[in-house]
């Protein structure tokens, strides 16, 4: 992101059996790359994150309770979609997920970028375009969620009007409040913590599983998966972010689930010229930086997930890296 623009979005993730030790709902927000508020879900109240936010309290007195309410209110909705959608699915128990991230970011030249993004298990589920007010469904279940929002387009008048509006607003905001606290892009937060990026592009097919592990296990507290997007040669691109204790860096990381790959590959951060290869062959022939030249049958073949942080390393190479640059990214 350049230096000059800003971001405000806020990571949502309710969890529909609280008895594996994961908090039931989680809120926080960020400001750039610098989280300003969380919701503690064991006083079920928003609660500042960073000092400056407390600045906020002189021009807006109601502004903690207010942001409570909106977090208590998400709160009892996702437990709703942690009942319906795993039906959608044809699931029944385990433990499931259910996230979103929205916001919007203010660019050097005036222009908004807006956000607003589900997610099931982890994976793309449902996504919001401002723009012409549609929502876009990643499979078939998640088009019952669709069908449910397009039958009131209430809905998304207010989704735009809330990233377009109020959502700028704030951030500007914020800006202000935090004035030279912001930190520039790959340093860590005020808090201590950092966020590690695994940024997955040129696979196919479609399906992929990009999750964080911590210790071995799957960690679901502080992380966020991206859309899996098209490129402009058939194939894929996705990302999930974690957010964590700089000294913890070696117990974390990144797995990576994809048909073109005879099971799931781990990988770990490394300094920015460092490289981990998935193996020779990695890239199909022809591929400029995971770019696949389509057949005759107007598919693309099978292509191995490949990953870089802002521009795409050598064909093969998988990398983890530090910061999120923000929605400009996606």
């Amino acid at each position: 992101m350049d230096p000059s623009s800003h971001s405000m979005r806020f990571f949502r993730t309710g969890v529909s059996d609280p008895s594996e030790g994961l908090p039931p709902f989680t809120v926080v927000g960020y400001l750039d790359d610098q989280p300003f508020l969380y919701y503690d879900w064991r006083t079920r109240k928003d609660q500042p994150k960073c000092s400056w936010i407390r600045k906020v309290e002189k021009d807006d007195p109601d502004y903690w309770e207010r942001n409570t309410q909106i977090s208590w209110n998400t709160e009892q909705v996702f437990k709703v979609r942690l009942v319906n959608v795993p039906k959608y699915y044809n699931q029944s128990g385990g433990l499931h997920t259910w996230q979103e991230m929205y916001g919007c970011e203010l660019r050097a030249d005036g222009s908004t970028v807006a956000l607003d993004e589900y997610a099931y298990d982890g994976k793309t589920y449902l996504s919001f375009d401002k723009e012409t007010l549609t929502w876009t469904a990643a499979d078939a279940a998640a088009q019952v969620t669709k069908r449910k929002l397009e039958a009131e387009p209430a809905i998304a008048q207010r989704n735009k009007a809330y990233l377009e509006g109020f959502c700028v607003e704030t951030l500007q905001r914020l800006v202000g409040y935090a004035e030279g606290a912001l930190q520039r892009k790959g340093e860590e937060g005020r808090d201590g913590t950092e966020t590690l990026t695994c940024r997955a592009f040129g696979f196919y097919p479609k399906e992929i599983d990009i999750v964080w592990t911590k210790d071995g296990e799957v960690w679901l507290q502080d992380t966020f998966s991206g859309v899996v997007a098209p490129n402009s040669d058939g194939t894929y691109h996705a990302w999930a972010s974690v957010r964590l204790d700089p000294q913890d860096r070696d117990r974390y990381r990144c797995r990576v689930g994809h048909d073109s790959l005879l099971g799931p590959l781990g990988f770990a951060w490394e300094e920015p010229d460092g490289e981990r290869r998935v193996g020779a062959g990695a890239s199909p022939r022809g591929a400029a930086w995971g770019a696949v030249p389509f057949p005759p049958t107007g598919r693309p073949p099978v292509s191995r997930p490949q990953a870089a942080w802002h521009t795409p390393p050598p064909p093969g190479v998988f990398r983890v890296q530090s910061a999120f640059s923000g929605f400009s990214t996606l």
